[in-house]
C-alpha cells in the first residue's frame, strides 16, 4: 500500500473477511509495533512510509528468532554440529 493511505476501520475489515474483530485487532496491533502502520486516535489507521532500516532489524530479529529455534531443536535431540 502507498505511504499515507488509510486503512479500513477495524470493524469494517473485519466484516469484509469475515472473521473475528478481535482478530483484527491483533493483526493492526502487529502491524503498529513492527512499524507499518500508525493509528491515530479519531481518525484512523495510516500506512507509515518504509523504513528500510526497521525492515531490516526486523528481518534479523525473525532470523535469531529462527536460528534460537534450531539450536535449541538440535540440542535437545542430540544432533552434532556436522
Amino acid at each position: 500500500m502507498k505511504e499515507d493511505a488509510v486503512l479500513p476501520s477495524i470493524r469494517q475489515l473485519a466484516r469484509d473477511l469475515k472473521i473475528s474483530v478481535i482478530t483484527t485487532t491483533r493483526a493492526y496491533s502487529d502491524l503498529e509495533q513492527e512499524g507499518f502502520i500508525a493509528n491515530v486516535h479519531g481518525k484512523g489507521c495510516f500506512v507509515l512510509p518504509h523504513n528500510s532500516e526497521l525492515a531490516r532489524e526486523n528481518a534479523l530479529h525473525k532470523a535469531d528468532n529462527g536460528l534460537s529455534a534450531v539450536i535449541a531443536a538440535a540440542k535437545t535431540e542430540d544432533i552434532s554440529k556436522d
